[in-house]
């Protein structure tokens, strides 16, 4: 796998590092980030969403990711989409990331 940097949250310190790649081959964004609270988790495991079981499966994990960190959020998605796009005009099918 390579991850393709796109960003770091510029008001972190060097002890924190809210960070986006992109996973090109796999066409997904991997962040790293803050884990959230007891309490958000719970909120989270609250909300029904039709068609699928509630609370967070193993595997998966929430968190919290700085609004100032939205542009780099935006740019991952652009080099996802091109990935996508990429693989398409070659002949390939859509990959399904690890998600």
């Amino acid at each position: 796998m390579k991850l393709t940097f796109i960003g770091i949250d510029p008001d972190t310190d060097t002890d924190q590092s809210p960070t986006v790649w992109v996973d090109e081959e796999a066409e997904d964004l991997v962040f790293q980030s803050y884990v959230v609270d007891a309490e958000t988790v719970a909120t989270c495991a609250e909300t029904h969403i039709p068609g699928h079981s509630s609370g967070c499966p193993e595997g998966e994990g929430i968190f919290r990711v700085p609004f100032r960190m939205v542009p780099m959020i935006r740019e991952a998605c652009d080099v996802a989409e091109r990935a996508h796009r990429r693989r398409l005009d070659e002949g390939g099918e859509h990959v399904r990331g690890a998600s």
